[in-house]
């Protein structure tokens, strides 16, 4: 396993009333899925490749272990069952729920046992966790009744709810297996069609009404609040600029591979007020030409040349990871991929002047 810097977390950073530890950079992680179905084996490239280690989520194994079927082990109060087309919110604890419980029981068990065995355990070390975030998880669980929850703003706010005392206590088990700084990724990759009010509803003659950037920045912030950890929000959809406007003290994670000048504005935003640009620069899926992490250093070197940054930003607020998670992947391409983030984050927390 890697030792580089990891054990480190830089000073606080007030956002509003709460101050949250800052999250270790100049370093590379994953997204999260990963391709197969064995936790054990992912786990193994996970803990072996990144220094900065995160739980795997394995899609491959069905219902209960892709992003929104873990929900059903992380809401409270809110329980998940099985639908038609993919999920929705049930009356009572399913077979669904006992599911997600024993995929992600059996993940914590594993990752605890290769922590205990590298002898980080109670050293303080960084490890990120990943969960839906509650607009996608929104958009994406039906009601009873067959509506998105989105359709009811009662309901949302409940999500809401249920997900950030569901992170905070995912975030204590993890904290007390571990002895780790628990880093906490919101996957958000629907927050979009969110806010633009894209979200297919359930009849075309019913419509589900758009939420605006500052409402639901308003909401993800209560959120982050009430989780009390370091958190990074992912979307691999289009970046929000109109959110992230609104929406402070928490990391971005993007696919930067080609930038536009919005986005190149964003990134400027972003690190010029203190914030972490979570970078997605190695391709999730084998490419057809090689990739290695002196180019992937390179690249990020030149993104913020192209801005008007200074390069000790690379070392100071990037985060180095693929494009999106890789459950798509080749196991071989995930084991060769989170290589070479871990690579080119080393690269940036050197000298990246001399890149």
């Amino acid at each position: 396993m890697r030792t580089h810097r990891v054990d480190h977390v830089a000073t606080d950073r007030c956002r509003g009333s709460v101050t949250t530890p800052d999250l270790p950079t100049g370093i590379g992680t994953g997204v999260g899925s990963m391709p197969g179905t064995d936790p054990r084996a992912a786990a193994a490239v996970v803990n072996g490749e990144l220094d900065l280690a995160h739980l795997v989520e394995l899609p491959g194994r069905g219902a209960g272990s892709d992003l929104i079927g873990r929900m059903a082990a992380i809401l409270v109060d809110l329980p998940m069952d099985t639908a038609t087309w993919g999920y929705r919110l049930a009356q009572r604890e399913s077979q669904l729920t006992r599911r997600a419980r024993d995929y992600l029981k059996e993940d914590l068990d594993v990752a605890e046992e290769l922590w205990e065995t590298a002898g980080f355990v109670g050293t303080g070390r960084a490890y990120k966790v990943q969960v839906a975030g509650p607009f996608t998880t929104s958009a994406s669980v039906e009601l009873p009744n067959g509506h998105r929850v989105l359709k009811d703003p009662g309901a949302v706010r409940d999500i809401v709810a249920s997900t950030a005392e569901g992170i905070r206590e995912h975030v204590g088990e993890v904290t007390r297996r571990l002895g780790a700084q628990v880093v906490v990724q919101i996957d958000e990759p629907m927050i979009g069609r969110v806010i633009d009010g894209t979200v297919t509803p359930l009849t075309r003659f019913d419509p589900i009404r758009a939420i605006p950037a500052v409402e639901v920045a308003r909401a993800l912030t209560e959120l982050i609040d009430h989780v009390d950890a370091p958190v990074v929000l992912h979307d691999c959809s289009r970046p929000r600029w109109d959110l992230l406007e609104h929406l402070r003290g928490v990391a971005y994670s993007i696919d930067v591979t080609a930038p536009g000048d919005a986005d190149l504005d964003g990134i400027g935003m972003l690190i010029d007020r203190g914030d972490v640009l979570v970078a997605g620069r190695v391709p999730s899926t084998a490419p057809k030409q090689p990739v290695n992490a002196e180019t992937v250093a390179t690249g990020l070197a030149a993104l913020t040349d192209r801005i008007g940054l200074n390069r000790k930003v690379l070392s100071e607020s990037v985060i180095v990871t693929p494009t999106c998670g890789m459950a798509g992947a080749s196991e071989s391409w995930a084991r060769k991929a989170l290589a070479v983030v871990a690579e080119a984050g080393q690269l940036l927390a050197g000298d990246p002047t001399a890149l």
